[in-house]
């Protein structure tokens, strides 16, 4: 996302410059752009010159958004990550003191994720380029 980010002005990023670029293999590439796609974060264009451009302002794209995309569950265990109705709750659940920790990281760790746009992560590129 950062390297689509980077090529700016709405320009169009191969998937071929970005595995080059990443150290990325293209098969891996086109499962990650697939799933970025789906969830509408990117657009494909097609043809010759064809490639992906981000789907929305840079701005307007958070960390977490990539991050839940691409790595599902940003919870660090299952039972907090699993709704109290739920089948596969677990059944300790009600008096278990430890998920208390595991509620209060998992906040931080999406707080965190949902405070850094993708345009920080530009802005921040652009500050340690040297020139």
């Amino acid at each position: 996302m950062l390297n689509i980010a980077m090529n700016g002005s709405g320009g169009v990023t191969s998937i071929t410059d970005i595995s080059k670029e990443e150290g990325i293999s293209v098969a891996y590439l086109e499962q990650l752009l697939n799933k970025l796609r789906h969830e509408g974060l990117i657009e494909s264009i097609r043809g010759p010159k064809g490639g992906y451009v981000l789907s929305r302002d840079t701005g307007s794209i958070t960390v977490g958004d990539i991050v839940k995309t691409l790595e599902g569950s940003i919870y660090p265990v299952h039972c907090v990550a699993t709704h109290s109705g739920s089948h596969d709750a677990c059944k300790k659940s009600k008096g278990c003191v430890p998920k208390t920790v595991w509620l209060k990281l998992a906040k931080a760790v999406n707080d965190c994720l949902e405070s850094i746009t993708l345009g920080d992560l530009c802005d921040e590129v652009k500050k340690t380029k040297i020139k």
